[in-house]
C-alpha cells in the first residue's frame, strides 16, 4: 500500500521518538543486545553523537505526523584503501505498523538522492543483526553480499526503485479489476437459465415402455411449459 510520507533531516525534537524506534529495533532482532542499549536516553545521546560525526547524518520518515522510519547515513571519503566516495548505510528501520506502505522504498530514495548529487556511485549498508525482513528488501533492491556487509551500485538502487514503485501501482489497479473480473465470471458461470428437458423426458419414456405417442406428448407440454417460464 503506498501512502504520504515525508522523509527529512533529523530534528532535535525527533531525538526520543527515534529513541523509541530503535527499542522497538532491539525487541525485533534475535540479538537485540547487538543493536543498541535498551535506555531510550542513553540512544538519544548516541544517536545525537552520530548526527554530529564528520559525515554522520540521519533520516527520518514520517507518516500523518508520526516517526515511522529511520535510516543512519555515514558519508566515506576516498583515503588511502579506496580512490572514490561512498555511502554507507548504518542502520536501517521501520516501524511494524507502517510496513508496506512505501516508507522503506522513501528512505532509500532520499539515499540514493544524495549519493547521486554528490557523484557517489555505492552504497554500502549493514543490515540490522538477525533482521531477515530487512535483508530481503535490500536484496530485492539489489544490494550483494559485500563481506559482512551489503552493496549496490547508484544506478542499480534507483532503476529497482523505480521498478517496484511502478509494480505497486500496477499491482493496485489489477487487483480491483481482477476483482470485478471474478465477480463478473460468478454471476454468468452460477445462471445457468432454463433447461430444456424435452430429450430427457423422451428418453425416459421410451425406456419405460412407453409409445411414442404419450412420449411426443409429454416432450410438447413440456416445451409449452418452459415457453411460458422462460
Amino acid at each position: 500500500m503506498l501512502t504520504h510520507v515525508e522523509v527529512r533531516n533529523l530534528a532535535v525534537s525527533d531525538l526520543e521518538p527515534l529513541a523509541q524506534l530503535c527499542v522497538a529495533a532491539r525487541g525485533e532482532s534475535a540479538l537485540g543486545a547487538q543493536v543498541c542499549v535498551a535506555e531510550s536516553e542513553k540512544i538519544s545521546r548516541q544517536i545525537a553523537t552520530f548526527a554530529q560525526l564528520e559525515g554522520g547524518d540521519v533520516i527520518v520518515a514520517e507518516v500523518e505526523g508520526q516517526l515511522v522510519g529511520f535510516a543512519m547515513i555515514r558519508l566515506v571519503s576516498p583515503g588511502a584503501f579506496i580512490d572514490q566516495a561512498s555511502y554507507y548505510i548504518e542502520a536501517l528501520y521501520v516501524a511494524s505498523s507502517a510496513r508496506r506502505r512505501g516508507v522503506g522504498h522513501n528512505l532509500l530514495a532520499e539515499v540514493a538522492e544524495r549519493a547521486a548529487s554528490q557523484g557517489i556511485q555505492d552504497i554500502y549498508s549493514l543490515p540490522l543483526p538477525g533482521a531477515r525482513g530487512v535483508q530481503r528488501f535490500l536484496a530485492r533492491l539489489g544490494f550483494a553480499p559485500a563481506a559482512s556487509h551489503r552493496v549496490v551500485s547508484l544506478s542499480t538502487l534507483q532503476r529497482n526503485l523505480d521498478a517496484e514503485l511502478k509494480r505497486n501501482r500496477r499491482g493496485t489497479g489489477r487487483t480491483i479489476e481482477d476483482l470485478i473480473a471474478r465477480r463478473r465470471r460468478a454471476r454468468t458461470e452460477t445462471n445457468s437459465g432454463p433447461v430444456d428437458l424435452r430429450a430427457f423426458q423422451a428418453e425416459f419414456a421410451a425406456r419405460q415402455g412407453l409409445d411414442s405417442r404419450t412420449a411426443g406428448a409429454s416432450a410438447e407440454s413440456s416445451g409449452d411449459y418452459h415457453a411460458r417460464n422462460a
